[in-house]
């Protein structure tokens, strides 16, 4: 009886691990060039279906993105509230303005104000809210190779993403309810993050030279920003700051971010008088059953001991050597976050963190090798397929291989010299 049980069990736990391996794999190929949500939402379905869990189970996993699902649902019509009233082109003409025909000083300001976007609105919003920005740039500059200047919006995204707390929602995930106050995280990742920032823009700049020899335009007429716009901008800035003192309060972002993306589409509505619903179609609404999906699949795995596998190595690995459980922890789970995108993986290892006994710097380098770490590839990060989205829309495609060959440099780079930094 006994032993049929364990084979049993054995059975139901590898076919939990196939199910989970193969709606990922779906998620980051995208297999017939369906969206990456069918992917996750079938095998979050197939996995109830064949009861390897319960609905109750399900949804469980599903209620432990609900502040991840208000974050990105309030980013997400801010992005395109303000992207309908023209915010976008209007701060892409004054950045062409600036660059005055410099190649150079043009993709310097880009990656400036990516820092900025992506610190003070997350990872996630750099991808939706920056990159038709970069676009529309690009455009008015009239640049016959736009890459480099798109590619900012990528890798910026990743770099910046342990700045603070709200830089990135897998940052939610990873601490839970346990996440450091905001002068301790600075006290963690400051330094880390300025290594991880100046290494991928040295490493972008390096690799995207030849590409940046062209000249562009310089006789832009600046357009006039509509009162919908300015509402749209105030709304950013506002959010920037509601996200801030949330952090600085210990208190999760989600809720926050989605009441002052609400409130902001609904007043540059109103006042513009125009169908909520031009706004509400634009929205990449299947985002959301994706990282539901991710997150009923991770409750899965978590049946299966995994995640109590990885804590029990993690422990005996930072009981051995605290530096090399940092090293080894953060590059296994760089490598990881490209081979099953970062958001599983962040939500296992945020799991695994939570039950081991680890060093602090332990846990600063899987959470450095969770944000930094998918920058290796096109797939790596919910921040880069959300990018990957903006581009399609903007009539731009980037291969996985031309990205790969990119990122392999920036990627490494940036991220020795962070976990190195933690030693300072």
């Amino acid at each position: 009886m006994t032993k049929d049980f364990r084979l049993c069990t054995y059975m139901s736990y590898t076919l939990i691990r196939v199910i989970s391996v193969l709606a990922i794999a779906g998620v980051i190929i995208r297999p017939f060039k369906l969206p990456e949500a069918v992917w996750a939402v079938a095998g979050a379905v197939l996995l109830v279906l064949l009861r390897q869990i319960s609905p109750t189970e399900a949804l469980t996993g599903l209620n432990r993105g609900t502040d991840v699902y208000l974050f990105l649902t309030g980013m997400m019509l801010l992005a395109e509230t303000a992207r309908e009233e023209k915010l976008f082109d209007w701060l892409a003409a004054h950045a062409t303005v600036l660059a005055k025909g410099s190649s150079t000083r043009l993709f310097l300001l880009i990656y400036l104000v990516g820092i900025i976007v992506t610190v003070f609105l997350s990872n996630d919003a750099t991808a939706v809210v920056l990159t038709p920005a970069v676009a529309a740039a690009v455009r008015a500059a009239n640049v016959k190779n736009p890459l480099p200047y798109l590619l900012i919006c990528a890798f910026i995204a990743n770099a910046a993403s342990f700045v603070l707390p709200i830089s990135n929602p897998a940052n939610l995930v990873i601490y839970g309810s346990h996440m450091p106050p905001l002068l301790h995280w600075l006290r963690l990742y400051f330094l880390p993050s300025l290594f991880a920032i100046a290494a991928t823009y040295l490493m972008l700049y390096l690799t995207q030279r030849t590409a940046l020899k062209q000249q562009t335009e310089t006789d832009i007429q600046l357009p006039t920003l509509s009162r919908g716009g300015k509402t749209a901008l105030y709304g950013i800035l506002g959010t920037a700051v509601v996200l801030l003192i949330a952090s600085a309060m210990d208190l999760q972002l989600g809720l926050p971010t989605a009441i002052t993306g609400i409130l902001t589409s609904a007043i540059v509505i109103i006042s513009a008088r125009k169908d909520p619903r031009i706004v509400i179609k634009g929205v990449t609404w299947s985002v959301l059953p994706l990282v539901g999906g991710l997150f009923i699949i991770v409750e899965a795995l978590y049946k299966t001991g995994l995640i109590h596998a990885i804590s029990q190595l993690l422990d005996h690995s930072a009981a051995h050597s605290a530096a090399g459980a940092a090293w080894g922890s953060s590059f296994s789970i760089a490598i990881a976050c490209n081979l099953a995108n970062n958001l599983p993986v962040g939500l296992v290892a945020g799991n695994a963190i939570q039950v081991a006994h680890l060093p602090e710097m332990v846990k600063s380098a899987i959470l450095i090798g969770v944000d930094l770490g998918p920058n290796l590839s096109i797939t790596g990060s919910l921040a880069t397929i959300l990018w990957l989205v903006a581009l399609r829309r903007e009539g731009h495609m980037v291969s996985a291989w031309a990205f790969l060959k990119i990122g392999f440099f920036v990627m490494m780079v940036a991220l020795l010299l962070a976990i190195g930094s933690l030693w300072l």
